[in-house]
């Protein structure tokens, strides 16, 4: 074999699905190619091929556009055009594909290819799919295992509503009440008034407010129901519900879909279903009496870890168990912080900002808060709230979460202030985006109360939202912000691995895996005015909003879903080996399906990395 033929041989071994293929196959493929070399802006495939072909790009780069002219793809080095050889799989938002630079690629004949794929079951697999599908199908297969392993963790409480709702008016009398409760087989009763959600009364109401207190079974069970009542969406998770009634120390929720009551969820429908998770953690949590408790509890949260990984869970469901864990540390260091120190001088807001905020924690991550004070506070109330910080972050550190290494925590006076200063602050970020607040913003633009009595942070967020929306310089800078975290894929789509030091031939599967496409959500969410905070939903209502197109939005998600699980896994393997836990991860750990999913992931954030960039014209601000 020549040299060129060597050279096309060992470039087709090094990139998926290629690699799949035995080594006889890889030695006569590449007498079975063609080579055609095109320029900048040429129509791509070719309409002048004589037969249909498998494109591989060997060199160059091909923009893949909709009907709008939107960059909704890229063919990049290693990348593979089969539409000609399966037009079904032509993707149904493209409309153009012309070469963005000039562009060598090798021509696979569509009836070696057919060959290929009946011999070979592997490469096979591989062709039946889009690059977004295989990707989505390798995810699909971790979230059905986690479906049958994880109980709360996948089920909605949507799921637990088998029965109609039973209702009744507050006029009805509680001797009647309970017969309704006793035919219907149900432990609570919602109380009703023209449609609109007035109270509930339960078994417990029964006995201790009706029986034991002496009331009189005719009287309306208005007289004894539960008003102000704590309730929960029909798409919850299970175990987020679950933690809500431990919390709140209520045994039933109101379900509201889109506003209408449609049920009641009970801690005893989702305790038959429960699995060891985090509700049980959380229910230790908010018993402890002591920090030494505390922190005794939070030193299962990397077993929790271990045992939703090993059980199949996916990045998102482990990230919103060890929040809520986390949430639950913070307060219940809060709430003991308040007995040594007494009632607050004035209402006060804990803001818990970055992964913690999203809700996108893994067991070892440091801390990121801060204290919005309200308004009337005079001077000396600082004392207060300084010594309040001052426990909870310490605790939050002996608890495992280290302190910020850049100080972004409520001890800081900087990050304890009135709401007045608040406001002022996010006005000058977004007015003057200077590099220290384009720094702030992956903190403090993701920002969630986990204490706000008296609903501060309302005005806050609403403040951020409406002047981040209208200041098309401020997302300008952020998107060019954001593009800085670039996916570690070289010119020919291989890794870039960081070389030398304790990290050596590993990819920084964190800072650039998933955080450009949290940084990507964020960017999308402020432009379009979404409060949500997690990077998911900001993604899917970004989609709704038409920030982003719904293909994007939904390859964003699976390629934060997929990196996210496979940080997961190599984290738990360190904890197990009892090794200290970080984010440097070796492709050796993976196989070579995986190696070729995340190259895929890391291409699809590529591609709307760039999109975004088009969009706001970032390279201007860069």
């Amino acid at each position: 074999m020549d040299v060129e033929l060597i050279e096309i041989r060992d470039f087709l071994a090094s990139h998926h699905p290629f690699d799949l293929l035995p080594p006889e196959e890889l030695e006569q493929l590449p007498r079975k190619l063609s080579v055609r070399y095109f320029r900048r802006g040429t129509r791509f495939p070719p309409a002048d091929a004589d037969q249909s072909f498998l494109y591989v790009v060997r060199r160059g780069a091909v923009d893949l556009r909709d009907e709008h002219g939107e960059l909704i793809g890229k063919l990049a080095e290693g990348d593979l055009c089969p539409w000609h050889c399966r037009p079904a799989d032509h993707p149904e938002a493209l409309v153009s594909c012309n070469t963005a630079e000039d562009t060598l690629v090798y021509l696979i004949p569509c009836t070696e290819m057919e060959r290929l794929r009946k011999k070979h079951k592997a490469f096979f697999d591989h062709f039946e799919h889009t690059v977004a599908q295989r990707l989505r199908n390798a995810l699909s297969l971790i979230k059905e295992r986690s479906a049958t392993d994880l109980g709360l963790m996948t089920v909605r409480i949507s799921d637990l509503l088998g029965r109609p709702l039973v209702s009744a008016t507050p006029n009805t009398s509680i001797c009647d009440a309970a017969w309704i409760m006793t035919e219907n087989r149900v432990s609570s009763l919602i109380l009703m008034t023209e449609g609109r959600l007035v109270g509930i009364v339960t078994d417990r109401d029964l006995r201790s407010r009706c029986i034991a207190a002496g009331v009189s079974r005719e009287v309306p069970v208005g007289m004894i129901m539960t008003e102000n009542l704590h309730t929960t969406e029909a798409d919850t998770l299970g175990f987020q519900a679950l933690i809500a009634m431990t919390r709140l120390k209520v045994n039933h929720l109101p379900v509201l879909d889109e506003g209408r009551v449609v049920g009641v969820v009970s801690s005893s429908d989702l305790l038959r279903i429960q699995s060891a998770n985090a509700a049980y953690l959380v229910g230790d949590i908010y018993k402890a009496n002591d920090l030494g408790t505390v922190v005794e509890i939070s030193s299962k949260v990397p077993e929790l870890q271990v045992h939703l990984v090993t059980g199949g869970a996916t990045a998102d469901q482990v990230g919103q168990a060890v929040s809520a864990v986390t949430d639950a540390i913070s307060t219940r260091l809060l709430e003991l912080a308040e007995e040594e120190l007494g009632p607050p001088p004035v209402p006060y807001v804990w803001m818990a900002g970055g992964s913690q905020a999203r809700r996108e924690q893994s067991s070892h991550s440091d801390q990121d808060n801060a204290l919005l004070i309200a308004d009337h506070a005079k001077p000396a109330d600082d004392e207060y709230f300084a010594a309040l910080a001052n426990i909870v972050n310490d605790g939050l550190d002996a608890c495992g979460y280290d302190y910020c290494p850049g100080d972004v925590m409520a001890r800081n006076p900087k990050w304890r202030q009135p709401l007045r200063i608040w406001r002022k602050y996010f006005t000058n970020w977004i007015q003057r985006p200077e590099p220290m607040a384009l720094m702030l913003a992956s903190v403090f633009f993701d920002l969630r109360p986990l204490h706000d009595p008296e609903g501060l942070f309302g005005e806050l967020h609403e403040h951020v939202l409406e002047h981040s929306r209208e200041n098309r310089i401020f997302i300008a800078y952020l998107a060019a912000n954001a593009l800085k975290h670039r996916p570690p894929l070289g010119f020919f789509r291989n890794f870039v691995l960081i070389s030398g030091g304790d990290h050596d031939h590993t990819l920084d599967i964190k800072h650039r895996g998933t955080v450009p496409v949290v940084d990507l959500a964020r960017v999308n969410a402020l432009s379009a005015g979404i409060p949500q905070t997690n990077t998911i939903e900001r993604l899917e209502a970004g989609a709704e909003a038409r920030a982003l197109s719904r293909d994007g939005a939904a390859n964003l998600v699976d390629a934060l879903e997929f990196i996210g699980t496979l940080r997961m896994r190599h984290q738990v393997r360190q904890i197990k080996e009892g090794r200290k836990v970080d984010n440097f991860l070796s492709p050796d750990e993976l196989s070579s399906p995986e190696r070729g999913h995340l190259k895929d992931a890391f291409s699809l954030i590529n591609t709307m990395q760039e999109a975004l960039g088009q969009r706001h014209q970032a390279g201007r601000f860069a």
